[in-house]
């Protein structure tokens, strides 16, 4: 029995407004290709094979303005119903208090599992 070929996407860069990526160990048929924004489908993205790399397609993916807010906005790329790659935007100026927060919340953390693990070394 022959296995199914794995699927790989590699984020390439986001310029001008588009995402682009590409995808190895599709075969011989470019997988139909999506990608979500909340839930919503993203219009206009491209699959095209990549000139001079066999066995490689390009991904292109429109950033539309709708999906640019405030925040961490998260997008999943599936290929027939399979998550390959997901990419993150963020923006706005709650950004800078949310990363503070999360660093902050990290550090405390930090220091609980630090002193965890001296009072262990301790008692042993």
């Amino acid at each position: 029995m022959s296995e199914t070929p794995k699927i790989t996407l590699v984020q390439a860069r986001i310029t001008a407004g588009v995402w682009d990526g590409v995808m190895a160990g599709a075969g011989p048929t470019a997988p139909v290709v999506a990608v979500l924004h909340g839930g919503r489908e993203i219009e206009g993205v491209e699959v095209r094979p990549v000139p001079g790399k066999a066995g490689q397609l390009a991904v292109r993916v429109p950033i539309p303005a709708w999906a640019l807010n405030e925040g961490v906005q998260s997008f999943l790329v599936q290929a027939d119903g399979t998550t390959l790659a997901e990419f993150t935007l963020v923006a706005g100026v709650p950004l800078d208090q949310d990363i503070r927060a999360e660093i902050g919340f990290l550090r405390a953390e930090l220091d609980l599992l630090k002193r965890a693990f001296q009072r262990h070394v301790r008692e042993s």
